[in-house]
């Protein structure tokens, strides 16, 4: 299975950052995970508050380990509270089911990763990471 490189998981944070500068937003926080779920690249931007790692990770990881990203599970989380509440104890309560989890697609497709960011709103911190993830040439599913 393919996975997103370190160097790409750097451009997206990079890009990201970049966009959430150009809009105005407050200070953000984008992690990069690997289809395991592992981080690959992570940074906070000055000033934002200390605990966004988690907050960032949690959107991502939740992407990632179900292959659905955060705007489709806060969806679930809406219709289903129940399974989205038994989602995070499985999962040790590390998945964030809002905005800003976003699955990062290959060209053929295929989930080689994904983005989690936070320190806005949760609209706006998709649109940054979605600008960041196609910069590099892949494909957003937010």
């Amino acid at each position: 299975m393919a996975e997103i490189s370190a160097s790409r998981a750097r451009t997206i944070i990079r890009k990201t950052m970049a966009k959430g500068a150009e809009m105005g937003l407050k200070p953000l926080s984008v992690v990069v995970l690997d289809t395991g779920g592992h981080v690959k690249a992570f940074e906070r931007a000055d000033g934002a508050a200390p605990g966004r790692f988690a907050i960032a990770h949690g959107k991502a990881y939740g992407a990632v380990m179900l292959g659905m990203n955060g705007t489709a599970q806060m969806a679930r989380a809406e219709q289903q509270a129940y399974f989205m509440a038994a989602v995070s104890g499985v999962y040790g309560g590390q998945v964030v089911p809002v905005p800003g989890g976003i699955l990062v697609r290959d060209s053929r497709g295929a989930v080689i990763g994904a983005v989690g960011v936070t320190g806005d709103t949760s609209d706006n911190d998709l649109i940054a990471g979605t600008v960041g993830i196609e910069a590099t040439g892949l494909k957003a599913d937010g």
